[in-house]
């Protein structure tokens, strides 16, 4: 039975004596779920990896899973054995980490181990601990089965050590996702030989269905990686956008289960996703659906539909930080210039709770800062950082006697200051309108002041009959233009309307279908800019 050797690895499972050992009775199973488990336990046994044994102290059942497209897979219900096994605390990459690491390269190849953790075989004496019970009699593993709590931590260290002369260099591993990289092609034939080699010498075997080699980009760890950048995994992107308004609180879980595993590509995603939670509010099992949850929807749906490719910095980048806050979170967003041109790379956003709704604006951008700080600091500590914001905040920093947070905060981003250059400055643009409806027409009014203080004065006139409320959309949405097309990237707004001001910031709901097409349009606009305030 070829593997790895028992010189390299051997799984050990380290069960705690002081644990009273647990067997289960045999569970009863359909004919079709008897017919697959009886191959499976055929075929285990004619390659090695299973054999008959006597009288196990710990004994699990099989568990038949479907699979997703056709048949069935085995496997061991250990939950039993596994809550009398201390944890491996040995340590997984960071997923962002190995993705940053691989965009970027011109040819990737992808790799699976065949049966990877059956390749490792288990420590003679945890063999028999490994039994499982069916209609025909008592087997136990020879090899690491899947469904052990501590296998993945295993399988990695073998990883690390095998392939610790590439990694990090021409080559990434996850558990049994390999990944070869090259910045050019003339080199991939050389990486992977080496790789190969490494393959060959300890006898690790590959699934070839599962291997592509030599392509421009590829799915690694959910992510699309390629030369160009990072994107979302297109069948995530699907599951939202084929998901239909939900009716029920199990329909709201399962939406924002499927946001948060695109987060990193959603700006201001808790923002965006706090309509949801406010139809949460009532019964446990049915929620209260909204105009303003509808219009949420909608724009999830839009902004997902083009969610946007983030690039992957290089060394000596200088990147940027903007910040965000809103009445009920905290956002931000990294990113780098390239080519005179601003490209993301990471967006944060964390919800307010409790006490932190009602932080100051200053603290609450110290905040966004911290949440930012935990979030990106392999980013913080490998680069020069400049935070951008509206706000005084070094001089926060710098001075917090005042609040006992702030003094915590200040010690927190302390080795990430020294780490990187922290410039709190960012130009601001300053918005007023003011749109009004009477007998004799209806008309806005606009002013716009860029960082330099020059102001730009607008007065229209409309040839159609708005409200009050309708001329003032009318006189932020031509405003909102007028900033983008100044290039403008912070903007602050003032407007006398307080409809609109609270609708904007989500304090009112739009009950009207012209409101909440007015909201709907006005929102899409300021989720162009990198901050946005309005009072």
């Amino acid at each position: 039975m070829p593997g790895i050797s028992p010189d390299i690895i051997s799984h050990r499972l380290s069960i705690n004596l002081a644990v009273r050992p647990v067997s289960q009775k045999c569970r009863a199973y359909d004919p079709e779920r008897y017919k697959a488990m009886r191959a499976e336990v055929d075929r285990l046994s004619s390659i090695g990896f299973i054999w008959e044994v006597n009288y196990p102290t710990w004994l699990a059942n099989v568990v038949m899973v479907r699979k997703p497209r056709k048949g069935w897979r085995m496997c061991v219900d250990y939950t039993n054995l596994n809550r009398a096994c201390p944890k491996d605390s040995f340590p997984l990459p960071r997923i962002d980490q190995l993705v940053d690491a691989t965009a970027g390269h011109a040819l990737l190849s992808f790799m699976d181990a065949y049966s990877g953790y059956n390749q490792i075989f288990m420590h003679p004496e945890d063999q028999a601990h490994t039994s499982f019970i069916m209609d025909r009699g008592l087997y136990c593993y020879k090899v690491m089965p899947f469904g052990l709590k501590n296998a993945g931590a295993t399988y990695q260290r073998l990883v690390n050590h095998l392939f610790a002369p590439l990694i990090g260099n021409t080559m990434e591993v996850y558990v049994d996702d390999m990944l070869v990289k090259s910045r050019t092609a003339d080199k991939h034939i050389p990486n992977l030989s080496a790789m190969f080699t490494i393959l060959k010498q300890y006898k690790m075997r590959l699934n070839p269905t599962k291997c592509a080699f030599g392509v421009a980009s590829g799915k690694f760890l959910g992510f699309m990686i390629s030369q160009s950048g990072i994107e979302a995994n297109p069948e995530k992107i699907q599951a939202i956008l084929d998901m239909t308004i939900p009716k029920m609180v199990k329909d709201i879980q399962s939406l924002a289960g499927r946001v948060a595993a695109l987060t990193r590509f959603i700006s201001k995603a808790t923002d965006r996703c706090a309509p949801f939670f406010k139809a949460l509010k009532g019964t446990k099992r049915n929620i209260t659906w909204t105009a303003e949850c509808g219009t949420a929807f909608s724009e999830l749906k839009e902004y997902m539909g083009r969610a946007p490719l983030l690039s992957t910095p290089e060394h000596g980048d200088i990147l940027v930080i903007y910040l965000s806050v809103s009445a009920s979170a905290v956002s931000s967003m990294l990113i780098r210039s390239k080519d005179n041109a601003e490209h993301p790379m990471h967006y944060v956003s964390k919800a307010l709770q409790d006490a932190e709704v009602r932080y100051p604006d200053n603290e609450k951008l110290a905040f966004a800062l911290v949440v930012s700080a935990r979030c990106l600091r392999p980013y913080l500590q490998a680069h020069t950082i400049h935070v951008l914001t509206n706000q005084p905040l070094r001089q926060v920093l710098q001075k917090p006697e005042t609040s006992g947070r702030l003094v915590k905060w200040a010690i927190e981003l302390g080795p990430n200051r020294q780490q990187s250059t922290f410039d709190l400055t960012q130009p601001v643009w300053t918005l007023f309108v003011d749109g009004s409806s009477n007998a004799q027409g209806c008309g806005a009014g606009l002013v716009l002041v860029s960082p330099d203080k020059v102001a730009l004065e607008y007065a229209l006139r409309f040839k159609f009959q708005a409200s009050n409320n309708e001329a003032e959309y009318e006189a932020l949405l031509a405003g909102l233009r007028l900033a983008k097309e100044m290039d403008a990237k912070q903007i602050q707004i003032f407007s006398d309307s307080q409809l609109v001001v609270h609708q904007v910031n989500q304090d009112f709901t739009a009950k009207d279908a012209s409101m909440t097409a007015y909201l709907q349009h006005a929102r899409h606009l300021l989720a162009t800019f990198h901050a946005y305030s309005i009072n």
